[in-house]
């Protein structure tokens, strides 16, 4: 704020998973997932929203696992990435009339240090896409940066998703 007089853009970029069987998931585990996914996003939006001006742009990083449930192991993961495209939604209207967008990106599989696209767990993610791939970080960061652009100024409370066909 001191360097540059205030924030034009926020990207609530954190997130984990901990891919099992949903009766093996501690309450603990829950707990962390919540914590990174659903409170994070909001507590660094809240802060955001305080110094965010009319232009301003909240994107949030969501999942396609929270738009649909492509693979076994995933169920509280994508229980937060559910709450994420929901909380996009519902602040989109809210901060609308402040001249603020709001959209969620949600990538499918995309080859990260959490996720890497090789090994056992990389097999039925990269099944379940049509392009019979994972994607890559670049691919992800071009739609960020366009949802962050000028050009998408009329674009507010969409979930858009970059996931090589997986739900398709």
């Amino acid at each position: 704020m001191a360097t540059f007089g205030g924030l034009d853009i926020l990207v609530n970029n954190a997130g984990t998973a901990i891919p099992k069987r949903f009766e093996e998931t501690t309450l603990d585990e829950l707990d962390r997932l919540i914590d990174i996914n659903v409170r994070g996003t909001f507590v660094a939006t809240q802060a955001a929203l305080k110094q965010m001006k009319s232009g301003g742009r909240i994107i949030m990083i969501g999942s396609a696992a929270g738009e649909r449930a492509m693979v076994p192991g995933l169920v509280p993961y994508s229980a937060t990435k559910g709450a994420v495209k929901m909380f996009t939604q519902s602040l989109s209207r809210e901060v609308a009339t402040r001249g603020i967008t709001v959209n969620n990106i949600q990538p499918g599989p995309i080859d990260t240090d959490l996720n890497p696209a090789v090994g056992d767990w990389a097999v039925p993610q990269k099944a379940v896409t049509a392009l019979d791939r994972y994607g890559r970080v670049d691919e992800v960061a071009a739609l960020v940066a366009f949802v962050a652009g000028p050009e998408s100024s009329y674009i507010t409370g969409a979930n858009l998703t970059v996931d090589g066909g997986m739900n398709a």
